[in-house]
């Protein structure tokens, strides 16, 4: 169950942890990948467009969910790998304080601002209705998303990667029964899609909670574990703020895509959002190796193994880009016939869109694997701000080809945006590993602390 990441042989470790979260990746895609097969199948193109419309929000808002809770969990995994349980406890803790009060901020902001926000991207006339009920709906349950990510955050921070993947399998299955019941039975459409998504994440939720105060026996609290902490509450919005930031940032840039991708029609939509799923399955284990990342840095960093996380790197990159060869040939060969799960076959004209979307984005898989690596290393090390200063620099790119690569190239330069933006990061994020390593070593050796 619990799992120390700084013993035995680092890619061993690092792919022990990161296969039970492929797999979760992989069924937490089937909540958005059931929704999109769904209504784009029984509903219509232009339904499968306004849920694929909202994918630039949906990343902005719940983005910035899912990345402050990962940054909650890098002091969690550092106390792990220094074996201090009892600042460990009062970490969880306040953690759990700081999520209900940014998951209720968050979920009365988005819930008022959304059709706004839709209509600052450009939302076609003939799909805003069903962009606002679906992200709408979604928004609405916020805190489940947010709690989830907090527990599943623990669980994988103590080094336990599968017992989450457990929970989502189910809730997955359950989210799909209730897209079927809510989309084929009762008519519901898009709003049923996304009322499906938030009953399945709470379930997720409920289930995660459970199992960790029956399972987990150095979380067992004591009362003066739940008072609230300023200075380990600040520690826990240090590392939060900054990659939760990142995600929106980075998300500001998808989302400036999105609006030029609306400019162009409800066709283009859909194709792009095809796209995108289909690129979301291949492109998982990049995620998951880039989070198992995080924890083993962390893990190392609280128990002082500076050359076990140099080890790590290395082997982390070799790995990616033995997968990088993979999941190329694997892309051209088979997804245009994944695509047909969200498109049906006698749609020809945009079939042609998504294949050479995915030609575009499996061209440059490699950069997008070194990211990965380097972005969580580097937030597990305890460094996020430099994560979110990546991100400024995917954001960057991104609105580049938005207001100028498609005056120049037209719908070509869409294709190619997420190529831009994953080499503008790098170009940032390799020197600052460099410097973030050197940084640590150096407090090492003068007063034996991490941050000096």
């Amino acid at each position: 169950m619990i799992k120390d990441l700084t013993k035995g042989s680092p890619i061993k470790a690092i792919l022990s942890f990161a296969v039970p979260m492929l797999f979760g990746n992989l069924f937490q895609q089937m909540y958005n990948m059931a929704d999109s097969i769904i209504v784009g199948k029984y509903v219509g193109v232009k339904a499968l467009a306004a849920v694929g419309g909202t994918g630039a929000i949906n990343f902005l808002v719940l983005g910035f969910i899912i990345g402050v809770s990962s940054g909650f969990m890098i002091p969690v995994s550092q106390a792990f790998g220094a074996k201090d349980f009892d600042r460990l406890r009062r970490l969880v803790t306040n953690a759990a304080w700081l999520s209900l009060v940014v998951g209720s901020i968050m979920t009365v902001l988005t819930v008022t601002l959304t059709k706004s926000m839709l209509r600052l991207m450009n939302t076609p006339d003939d799909i805003f209705q069903g962009s606002y009920e679906y992200i709408g709906t979604i928004f609405a349950g916020i805190l489940g998303i947010m709690f989830y990510n907090l527990l599943s955050g623990i669980m994988r921070a103590l080094g336990d990667s599968k017992t989450p993947l457990y929970f989502l399998i189910f809730s997955s299955f359950v989210n799909i029964a209730l897209d079927l019941l809510f989309v084929l039975v009762f008519k519901m459409g898009v709003f049923g899609a996304a009322f499906a998504t938030d009953i399945s994440q709470f379930v997720s939720c409920i289930l995660c909670f459970l199992f960790i105060k029956k399972k987990y026996t150095i979380l067992k609290m004591n009362k003066g574990d739940w008072t609230f902490n300023t200075k380990l509450s600040n520690k826990l919005l240090l590392m939060g703020l900054p990659m939760g930031l990142q995600y929106s940032i980075t998300a500001i840039g998808s989302t400036v895509i999105q609006t030029a991708v609306n400019g162009l029609g409800s066709v283009y939509v859909a194709a792009i959002t095809a796209g995108n799923k289909v690129s979301l399955l291949f492109t998982q284990p990049y995620d998951t190796i880039g989070t198992a990342m995080a924890t083993f840095c962390g893990q190392n960093l609280g128990a002082r193994k500076l050359d076990r996380i140099h080890k790590g790197m290395k082997q982390g990159i070799i790995a990616m880009g033995v997968y990088t060869v993979f999941a190329f040939f694997a892309i051209i060969l088979a997804g245009k016939y994944v695509a047909l799960l969200f498109v049906n076959a006698d749609q020809v004209e945009l079939l042609s869109y998504v294949d050479k979307f995915l030609f575009a984005n499996a061209s440059f898989y490699f950069p997008l694997g070194l990211l990965m690596v380097l972005r969580y290393a580097i937030q597990g090390l305890g460094h996020s701000l430099f994560a979110m200063l990546a991100g400024i620099m995917e954001m960057i790119a991104r609105c580049a080809v938005a207001f100028i690569g498609i005056v120049w190239f037209g719908v070509d330069a869409i294709y190619y945006s997420n190529a831009t933006a994953w080499i503008a990061a790098n170009i940032f994020l390799i020197p600052a590993f460099i410097m973030v390593m050197k940084k640590i070593e150096n407090n090492f050796k003068t007063n034996g602390t991490v941050n000096g």
